[in-house]
């Protein structure tokens, strides 16, 4: 099993998590408390292109925290994450 150093983003807006390739391997979450839908993105400018991961927030508050399975979800561009209003999150990537 090969080790790897993981890194981590913060966003409190929509926005670039990291501009090259990489593994997305978790996230937490703060939702705002209204519904809405967070689009990770294989893109490294802006929210177009293909979306390799979407996720449903609802109208909890409580914090949401996931790991994804094996070696992650593989972005070739680089990470944009759009965010509903007020919604804020740390993303795990390799």
């Amino acid at each position: 099993m090969m080790q790897t150093d993981v890194k981590s983003t913060h966003l409190n807006a929509s926005g670039v998590v990291f501009a090259g390739r990489c593994r997305v391997k978790g996230y937490q979450i703060a939702p705002s408390g209204s519904a809405g839908q967070i689009d990770f993105y294989d893109n490294a400018t802006t929210n177009s292109g293909t979306v390799n991961l979407s996720v449903d927030t609802t109208t909890n508050t409580a914090i949401i925290s996931t790991t994804i399975p094996g070696e992650g979800i593989l972005f070739l561009n680089g990470v944009y994450v759009n965010l509903p209003a007020s919604t804020k999150i740390t993303v795990f990537y390799a």
